[in-house]
């Protein structure tokens, strides 16, 4: 390996076009329309999400929104009250009572959070045309869903500027229905819906008002139809006759009460006025809208959009050097290639588009921000111990820091129900993080015997990392992360009081979502998962606050026991003597020393990394669930095991995993619409090529045979510098351009050694063959 300094310019090829071929790379298509709502192409600005199929004679665009949730009476659910308990269970569970933490609750019923549900889907209904070639498309730079069919097209995208869904149609036809349909799978009976029309200067207001059954609260969906047409009242909505072209303006909102529709009407008015200096627009002279007016209205908007997404989408690509003539295959043609680079790049390229546009009022759920059924899998909600983690994973490196401030959202906003449950369920100061939550209530309430998610004391810490990770890849820290990392170990000081016959401090009772030791029950003793947990909390914590209290926390860390090697040579999923190893689970909890954290590495600690491989090396399967096997590729990563990188892709790639949408399915067969598989691959694939702390560097530590040449580009480091990767079969180059001056380690595939950076200057790195 040789390596030499050069500064200059840092321009290169536009990312957009493929780069090694004429066919881009960053979108998908089809040439038919979706016939089920899982095949929908998505777009999203983080709040508002639409799943479009593009029939040209009864297109349906469904719509969705972050907060759509329906109370199922769970939103005034609170913990269970049991810190009066904690000791006794304490002291049944140290006493070799392996069943001792079974009637650790109140005695609730299993209660699950407020479902996530669509709102509506805005239907434009005109006579069959002819049939003419047709083209359904998603642009993943802009965010634009298009489908034509000759001389008739459908534009559909979600601003991330102005907060709205625009739809433009152009030729509609001599007549067009529009209208809000609620009628979608699994939609409640006893929804309470009423629609309105009116028309308007610019053409008509379309209405729908949802209120939920036995509850004041509700939801409204409003439509600004603009067009050059004529508009007429119609049973379902409004007719539009002799348009050339029409935009609707879409917003939807969830409330208690009476919407304040006029409120909503001047905000989208407010939309088509633009910003043009000295421009007086037809609509705002009080005549109806020409054809022009119509589409300047929509290029104003989708400017402003594309000018927030396309800069985010494009900051990080990946070339595989793929056939052109296979990157211009439909998306359903691809995913019938599972062996095929082109696959790769175009799941890499959709995951990192469905993953921003998930990811603004929230961070993405178990569905990303789209369903088009009522009844979702798992109320649809944010399942914390595995998939919000995994499905963001990619977020720091991946140079999304929308994501990130999303997550974050999240994590802040229900800080103080965290406070609750460290109260209720500990007695303790600080907090305790829930396992499942709706997005607004963080109350730790979902739980059962077998799923005892109260007592999970890892939530804070593993929820937090992403945040640790985006300060150290930015270079600063957040003060709102300084304080919730206080807290956490705020927590710890109080809970963590019982030691075991060595002197360690001993965490119990303790969890390992959502497994159990084959000889007990599921609360249980020093689960790996709370004690890599307390250790990363309570260092981290005193990293953000040098003094008296990171001294404190410090010391506590230190009297955690170490973790156990079973008699397998594996790292054990209880340090606890005693406790048997359950192998065929879904979930890696135990090894999250390995990944996200860095307490366990081939190069600090590789008696333990050997072990934590033996560990993934027993690890079965279970379910073949997409979260399991994506999950064991990340920790496979990290400990430089290409082989079971390579093979975990192969599963979910020739598992029939992903919809024609490029979403995914939770299960093999696309059984179960689930954003897993698709927001947490292009983390795979970067933990493959690169890694980073903010002390060392790993170039191509997992780099699967499958993939000989390549180009990864804007990747980011937690030591603060972007770096471009090129590989081939007869080496490899890495640019990192340092954004602060720093000393870190370097790994490659022929040995480590010391490199110094300084901000501002790029630095080449040369690698010879693997």
């Amino acid at each position: 390996m040789t390596d030499e300094a050069r500064s200059g310019s840092r321009a290169h090829g536009s990312p957009a076009d493929g780069g090694r071929g004429s066919v881009p790379v960053h979108g998908t298509w089809e040439p038919l329309p979706a016939a089920r709502w899982e095949d929908a192409f998505l777009s999203g600005n983080g709040t508002h999400g639409v799943m479009v199929f593009g029939d040209p004679d009864d297109d349906r665009v469904i719509v969705n929104h972050h907060r759509l949730v329906r109370p199922n009476g769970s939103s005034d659910a609170r913990p269970p009250e049991l810190a009066d308990r904690l000791a006794a269970v304490q002291d049944r569970l140290l006493a070799g009572d392996v069943r001792a933490g079974e009637d650790f609750t109140d005695g609730r019923p299993l209660l699950w959070v407020q479902p996530f549900h669509p709102a509506f889907q805005v239907r434009v209904r005109r006579p069959a045309g002819e049939p003419r070639d047709y083209r359904r498309e998603a642009d993943f730079t802009s965010g634009v869903v298009r489908a034509v069919c000759g001389d008739r097209c459908g534009e559909v995208f979600v601003s991330r500027a102005d907060d709205v869904i625009a739809q433009y149609v152009t030729a509609p036809g001599p007549a067009v229905e529009v209208a809000l349909d609620h009628r979608l799978p699994g939609a409640p009976g006893d929804l309470a819906v009423e629609h309105g029309a009116v028309s308007t200067p610019e053409g008509a207001l379309l209405t729908l008002l949802a209120r939920y059954p036995g509850t004041d609260l509700a939801y409204t969906g409003v439509t600004l139809l603009v067009t050059d047409g004529v508009t007429r009242p119609a049973p379902s909505g409004v007719r539009v006759e002799g348009a050339r072209s029409m935009l609707l303006l879409t917003r939807v909102r969830r409330h208690p009460g009476g919407p304040d529709v006029l409120a909503e009407l001047r905000a989208l008015r407010e939309l088509l006025t633009g910003t043009e200096t000295g421009a007086e627009t037809e609509t705002e002279t009080g005549a109806g809208p020409g054809t022009e007016d119509v589409e300047r209205a929509y290029a104003r908007l989708l400017t402003r959009h594309t000018a927030l997404h396309r800069a985010a989408y494009l900051r990080v690509t990946l070339d595989l050097g793929a056939d052109p003539a296979e990157r211009a295959l439909s998306g359903s043609e691809l995913v019938r290639r599972p062996k095929s680079p082109a696959l790769l790049e175009r799941l890499f390229a959709a995951g990192r588009y469905h993953l921003l546009s998930a990811s603004g009022t929230l961070p993405p759920r178990l569905t990303g921000l789209w369903t088009g059924d009522w009844d979702t899998a798992w109320s649809g909600a944010f399942t914390t111990d595995a998939n919000l983690n995994l499905q963001t994973a990619s977020a720091a490196a991946a140079a999304l820091p929308e994501v990130t401030e999303a997550h974050a959202a999240l994590v802040h906003g229900q800080l103080p129900h965290w406070r609750d449950n460290a109260r209720a369920v500990f007695g303790a100061r600080g907090v305790v993080a829930p396992a499942h939550t709706d997005g607004e209530s963080g109350h730790a309430y979902h739980l059962s015997r077998a799923y005892p998610l109260h007592v999970w004391t890892a939530g804070a810490d593993w929820l937090l990392k992403p945040l640790v990770d985006h300060d150290e890849t930015r270079g600063g820290r957040d003060p709102r992360l300084a304080a919730a990392l206080a807290e956490t170990a705020r927590f710890y000081e109080d809970f963590l009081t019982r030691t075991d016959e060595d002197g360690h401090l001993v965490i119990v009772p303790s969890y390992s979502p959502e497994n159990r030791p084959a000889n007990a029950s599921w609360i249980t003793v020093n689960a790996a998962m709370d004690l890599s947990a307390a250790r990363h909390a309570l260092c981290t914590a005193a990293a953000y606050h040098p003094g008296p209290d990171a001294e404190r926390w410090l010391a506590l860390a230190d009297r955690l026991p170490p973790h156990r090697v079973n008699a397998e040579g594996a790292l054990a999923e209880w340090a606890r003597p005693g406790l048997l190893d359950t192998y065929d689970h879904r979930h890696l909890s135990h090894l999250y020393g390995v990944w996200p954290l860095d307490e366990i590495n081939p190069y600090d600690t590789p008696g333990l990394a050997a072990a934590a491989r033996r560990a993934l090396e027993l690890r079965g399967a279970e379910n073949d669930s997409a979260h399991g096997r994506l999950h064991h590729a990340l920790v496979a990563a990290r400990l430089r095991d290409a082989g079971r990188v390579a093979n975990a892709l192969d599963d979910v790639l020739t598992g029939d995993f992903f919809h024609v949408s490029l979403m995914s399915g939770h299960y093999p067969n696309r059984h179960v619409y689930n954003a897993d598989a698709a927001h947490t691959l292009p983390a795979v694939l970067i933990e493959a090529l690169i890694q980073s702390t903010p002390r060392r560097l790993v170039l191509f530590p997992a780099l699967p045979a499958g993939l000989p040449s390549g180009e990864l580009r804007g990747i980011r480091t937690r030591f603060g510098a972007r770096a471009d990767l090129t590989w081939t079969p007869d080496g490899a180059t890495a640019v990192l351009r340092p954004g602060r001056t720093c000393r870190v380690e370097l790994r490659t595939p022929s040995g480590a050694r010391p490199l110094s950076l300084n901000a501002g200057e790029d630095r080449v790195l040369t690698l010879g063959p693997r």
